[in-house]
């Protein structure tokens, strides 16, 4: 993620994310620890697959704490202005190769607290439309190497 990037978070989802970071650091971390010295002191540390395997937790585990706290640390909590500007914390409607098509785009976090689909602002769909207005028609280039015509509908701040 850039210096610049910022994350827009709902307070739930901002909240959901605070409480996994304080397990990882807090008591997720101790376990892990724990389970290496009981591993360690069984011995030989070339063949002690517990060994190995607490190990590669612990590395999971510092990699999603470094992932949540930058994202903790750029968040935006809140709303963008009601303004037609599609960016991050809008509810957009696109038509997408004539398909009308709802989605939040935001951060992938918000999609455990949501029931709207959830597309990120680097995905190359997000990409695509961050930035522009109601009325505009832009281009997507998808995964597959396809080219769809995208025609923004709509874009209002997503409250919930």
């Amino acid at each position: 993620m850039s210096e610049s990037a910022v994350t827009w978070l709902t307070q739930e989802a901002h909240d959901r994310l605070k409480a996994e970071l304080e397990h990882l650091t807090g008591p997720a971390r101790t376990e892990i620890a724990e389970r290496i010295a009981a591993a360690r002191d069984e011995g030989d540390l070339k063949e002690n697959g517990g060994y190995h395997a607490a190990r590669e937790e612990q590395a999971k585990n510092e990699a999603r704490i470094r992932e949540l706290t930058e994202k903790l640390r750029t968040v935006h909590i809140g709303t963008p202005p009601d303004d037609g500007m599609v960016e991050a914390g809008m509810l957009v409607d696109v038509l997408l190769a004539g398909e009308p098509m709802t989605f939040l785009l935001g951060s992938r976090e918000i999609a455990g607290t949501t029931h709207v689909d959830v597309y990120s602002p680097t995905s190359p769909l997000g990409a695509a439309i961050d930035g522009h207005s109601i009325g505009d028609t832009v281009s997507y280039t998808a995964p597959n190497g396809k080219v769809f015509t995208v025609e923004i509908t709509g874009a209002k701040p997503f409250v919930g």
